[in-house]
Order: C-alpha cells, then sequence, then structure tokens
C-alpha cells in the first residue's frame, strides 16, 4: 500500500470513530421532564334554600311607535328546543283553500283572566289529554315579565298590561304543556302559511290575539320588567283556538263559542302580539 493510501485509510478511520461517539452521546442522553402543574380547582359553591319575595322595581310602558313590529322585539324568554318527531306535513302546493277541524269543543273559562289556561286545557283535550283549567293555571310560574309567567291575578280586570293584572305568553304554557305529555311548540312568529299548513293536518292552533279577534282592542306596547328585559304586551291580551280557515274567513273556538272571523281581521288582531302561537300534537 502506498503512502498516500495509507494517510487517507487513517483520516477516515479517524472521523468514523468521532461520529459514533457523537451518536452515543444523543441516544444516552435522557430527555427532559416537563413539569406538571395541577389546574386549581375551583370550589363549587352549594345551593341553598331560600323564600324569593321579588322586590319590584319602576317599570315603564311604553307605546311602540309605529314603525315598529312586533315581531321585531324577541322574546325575554327563550325555550329549549322542543322535539321533532315525525307528523303529517302538506306541502304549500298541495294546501287547500279551505279547512276545518269539527271533533273540537271548549268550555267558558272559569276566571276573567284564565283564558290561556282555558284554551289550553280545550287543546289538549281535542287529543285525549284531559287537563283541569285551574289546577293547569295553579302550575304556572309567577313573574312580572308574561314571556316568564303569569303576570298578577287571574282574578283581575281583563284589559290591563303589567305589571298589573295580564295573564301569560305562550312559552309557559307550552312548557306545562310539554310536562302533561304533549308535543307544544311556542312560536312568535308564526307564519299565516304554517298555521293553515297544520290546519289542513288536523292539528289546531292556540293563537295570542286582542280582544274577541277585535284587532282594535288593544296596541302593541314594549313592556320592560323588573329585571331589565323587554317584551311585548298589549291591553285585552286574549287567546282562542284556530280551527278552521277559508279564502275568506278564519273560524276560533274561543272558550265555549265557535265563529268566523273574516281574514284581515284576524290577521290584525293576531299581529299585535307578534303572531304569537301555540303548535304541537300528541
Amino acid at each position: 500500500m502506498q503512502l498516500w493510501q495509507r494517510i487517507a485509510l487513517g483520516v477516515l478511520i479517524v472521523a468514523n470513530v468521532s461520529l459514533l461517539g457523537v451518536v452515543f452521546m444523543l441516544v444516552s442522553k435522557e430527555p427532559t421532564a416537563v413539569p406538571v402543574v395541577a389546574a386549581a380547582q375551583t370550589p363549587r359553591p352549594r345551593a341553598t334554600a331560600t323564600t324569593f319575595i321579588p322586590t319590584l322595581a319602576p317599570l315603564t310602558i311604553t307605546p311602540v311607535p309605529t314603525t315598529l313590529t312586533p315581531s321585531s322585539i324577541p322574546p325575554s324568554f327563550t325555550p329549549p328546543p322542543s322535539p321533532t318527531p315525525s307528523q303529517v306535513f302538506i306541502s304549500l302546493a298541495a294546501l287547500p283553500r279551505r279547512a276545518l277541524i269539527e271533533n273540537i269543543s271548549g268550555q267558558k273559562q272559569a276566571l276573567p283572566l284564565s283564558c290561556e289556561s282555558r284554551s289550553a286545557a280545550d287543546w289538549a283535550a281535542y287529543y285525549g289529554v284531559m287537563i283541569n283549567e285551574l289546577e293547569f293555571m295553579g302550575q304556572l310560574p309567577i313573574s312580572d315579565n308574561p314571556d316568564e309567567g303569569f303576570v298578577g291575578s287571574p282574578r283581575g280586570e281583563w284589559g290591563s298590561t303589567p305589571p298589573d293584572a295580564y295573564g301569560v305568553h305562550a312559552w309557559p304554557i307550552a312548557q306545562l304543556l310539554r310536562d302533561y305529555g304533549l308535543r307544544a311548540n311556542a312560536h312568535r312568529p308564526l307564519a299565516w302559511t304554517k298555521l293553515k299548513t297544520e290546519i289542513a293536518a288536523g292539528r289546531p292552533v292556540i293563537v295570542w290575539v286582542v280582544g274577541h279577534v277585535e284587532p282594535e282592542a288593544g296596541l302593541p306596547m314594549a313592556y320592560t320588567d323588573s329585571q331589565g328585559r323587554t317584551t311585548i304586551v298589549a291591553a285585552k291580551e286574549h287567546t282562542v283556538i284556530v280551527i278552521g280557515y277559508s279564502d275568506d274567513t278564519v273560524t276560533v273556538l274561543d272558550g265555549k263559542n265557535i265563529y268566523r272571523r273574516p281574514v284581515d281581521t284576524f290577521l290584525a288582531a293576531w299581529s299585535v302580539l307578534g303572531n304569537m302561537a301555540i303548535t304541537g300534537w300528541k
């Protein structure tokens, strides 16, 4: 072997030994431990039973400007989503020009402001669920906001607005009907075409109107409760059950009475409280 070959071989051997040493050091080096810090646990406060006696702050009732539509004021209560099992659907294209639910009846409301409970009982009876009007009303929550519960005394004078004796809106009624096993859904607004679709499918609809479906009976008013939540109310708030329609009229069950109103009259009386309604089935 020539001299220059011996020198090259020696350099190559030294380089390989150095490389092996570096690899050995990298493999044998222990990983650095990462400290784990336990998250601080914030203890949950214990619930205590108290008797709540509300102290109502001064409330304001301001007429709604003519540029404001009732449906533009959202309810102060957002109900949980209701189940949507299969049911009979009718497309708008197949919607008949007239429909009437005949096998439904009602009774006269027991108290001056118990119309919502009376409507709920008559609506439930159509589905074979028997509800006592006064027992139902006694289970409704009490509030100074009709979206949350019954406002005032059911024995009060009809025609007042909150915080005076008034009544209750759709959400507490729908929730209590669900407790009775009915699939009740509260709406504001409900479209007129959707209401007709319900009637055509044989499902009556509870609606909030003014007077006995008389639009001149009350105007929409913005109302702020003691907690600063705003909703809409109207004098002579009332509930009826829509059971039929045609091109010209709407048929309603109002307590024990069944009568018809022109479509335009019905739509005007229904719009005062933002086309509020309860739909559903058993």
